[in-house]
């Protein structure tokens, strides 16, 4: 789709250097800035992620805001490519006893040290719209799940009929690097990604509080004796 060739051509704007430095800025009042409005998709995300049998990849877990969601009974791996952020998540699951917290990485969302099928689910809260290769990170996290578990996302997905679309494409272009995201962040990119990929199937797309700004995608890696069945009918654009 040209919205995804329109992306991946814009994302030289942002690299990785500008994401550690934005969130070194963030970092001291993120929690602060970013609690209220990321809440809904972060409890719908540790929802989804808890029914799962296995342990739970957090990727972008920044402060750990959603690490209490998650059901006691799980294991969560969380990783983040900003060490001020990561510092905050480790204070977070200290003070608050998260023993279902196994550990915190720095890592590269594109280049994760975990061996193949690692984990039952993966969730990347708010993620997509940071890393300068989506498609990239995209193909990690299937890289990292098991055949039979999901991969659960939570983003800001632009329409062309929103009010904000013009904003979204002046930010973009504009101040991306220092607000350490792309404000505009096409479905394409997903969409496109999941039909290019044999063994990933579309499960649900789910608009989220507050007022749809934010939609949760869960995408199924199929088990290999799965993936010549017919596709499921995914649950498309319905309010939490």
């Amino acid at each position: 789709m040209s919205e995804a060739r329109d992306y991946t051509r814009d994302s030289e704007t942002l690299d990785n250097c500008d994401v550690e430095q934005a969130y070194a800025r963030w970092a001291p009042i993120y929690d602060l800035t970013f609690t209220a409005v990321f809440r809904p998709g972060r409890r719908a995300l540790a929802e989804a992620a808890s029914k799962f049998d296995g342990p739970i990849l957090d990727v972008g877990v920044g402060t750990g805001l959603e690490l209490p969601m998650f059901e006691p009974h799980t294991q969560v791996y969380g990783v983040d490519l900003s060490e001020h952020m990561l510092r905050r998540a480790a204070q977070r699951v200290e003070r608050s006893g998260l023993r279902h917290v196994v550990g915190l990485y720095k890592m590269d969302a594109t280049r994760m040290g975990f061996a193949d099928g690692s984990f039952a689910c993966a969730v990347a809260p708010y993620v997509l719209t940071v890393v300068p290769e989506p498609e990239a990170m995209l193909d990690e996290l299937a890289r990292v799940v098991r055949p039979g578990g999901e991969i659960i996302l939570v983003n800001h997905i632009s329409r062309k009929d929103d009010p904000f679309a013009i904003l979204e494409t002046w930010l973009d272009r504009h101040v991306a690097p220092r607000l350490g995201w792309r404000p505009q962040f096409p479905w394409s990119i997903i969409g496109d990604w999941v039909d290019q990929r044999a063994d990933m199937q579309l499960v649900e797309r789910r608009l989220l509080p507050p007022f749809g700004l934010f939609t949760m995608t869960r995408i199924k890696r199929m088990p290999l004796d799965m993936r010549a069945q017919p596709e499921e009918t995914p649950a498309e654009l319905e309010y939490a």
